[in-house]
């Protein structure tokens, strides 16, 4: 039986999809390769009797799926990853804001949240419905370079979205 969440405790939410191997998530990326580096059988070569183990093989690049962007991945000189501090992405307060049929984002759409400082904002456009199809890749919507300043000025921790980046 699940336990209840207690008031103290965090409400985690999974907004990740699901990679399978063989799946483009963005037009251009190769497809992930996921499969066994060590099969049962093969293990059984090298282990003692009755010893055996399935050791998995997961080869992609780091832009797969749902991820965090770090400053690095535009900017040369940017933050990479591994030098983001955790307590400022992790465990934070957080917002959604629907702009769902929106396809331009501005900073019009978001002004009316409150206070963000400090908060984690996600942006809910709908799009996710078009994972693992043709239409994902094509007409998604993007923040406008307003959007992205007010964000970035309202002292938001950290944003997202589930759609691919815009190329403007």
């Amino acid at each position: 039986m699940p336990s209840e969440q207690s008031a103290s405790s965090p409400r985690l939410v999974d907004l990740s999809h699901t990679i399978e191997h063989g799946l483009i998530t963005y037009k251009g990326l190769p497809a992930p390769i996921i499969c066994d580096f060590m099969s049962r059988e093969e293990s059984r070569k090298h282990y003692a009797a009755g010893t055996e183990f399935q050791i998995g093989k997961i080869e992609m690049v780091a832009n797969t799926g749902t991820y965090l962007d770090s400053p690095f991945h535009r900017y040369a000189e940017g933050k990479d990853l591994s030098q983001l501090e955790l307590r400022k992405l992790a465990n934070l307060p957080g917002v959604k804001i629907s702009c769902l049929g929106k396809r331009a984002i501005d900073a019009s759409q978001l002004a009316d949240m409150g206070s963000l400082r400090g908060k984690a904002v996600l942006i809910e456009t709908g799009w996710s419905q078009h994972w693992n199809t043709p239409q994902y890749f094509e007409g998604h919507s993007f923040l406008t370079e307003d959007a992205a300043e007010f964000l970035a000025s309202s002292g938001a921790t950290c944003w997202g979205r589930k759609f691919p980046s815009s190329s403007t």
